[in-house]
């Protein structure tokens, strides 16, 4: 599965262990979906998924969650920027289209 995090997709983000399993950075209402074609993923291991310790994994922790559904929507950003707005080169001073793309596409801000 394409990441835009990440070129080293069968390895563990976190660990560099073998990865066994994809985290989805944005999902509920539908939004795994539009998660899996923006490439917002992250491989990881069970373990650092949802099946260790609460503070070692992911999933069942708040902060943890938190946490990677704001790198979702930053790397999201970062994407938009580089493949629609440098190539358009229309940035303009003080606006920020990626975040209201972002806001568009997944119907909410985490940052």
């Amino acid at each position: 599965m394409k990441s835009i995090l990440t070129k080293y997709t069968e390895m563990s983000a976190f660990s560099a262990h073998v990865k066994e399993c994809d985290h989805h950075l944005i999902s509920g209402n539908g939004l795994r979906k539009l998660a899996d074609q923006d490439g917002l993923i992250l491989p990881l291991t069970n373990d650092e998924h949802n099946t260790g310790s609460i503070t070692n994994r992911i999933h069942d922790n708040p902060a943890a969650e938190k946490l990677s559904k704001m790198l979702g929507q930053v790397a999201y950003e970062k994407e938009f920027y580089r493949t629609t707005l440098e190539a358009l080169q229309e940035i303009d001073e003080g606006d920020d289209p990626a975040r209201e793309v972002f806001r568009e596409r997944y119907g909410i801000s985490y940052l």
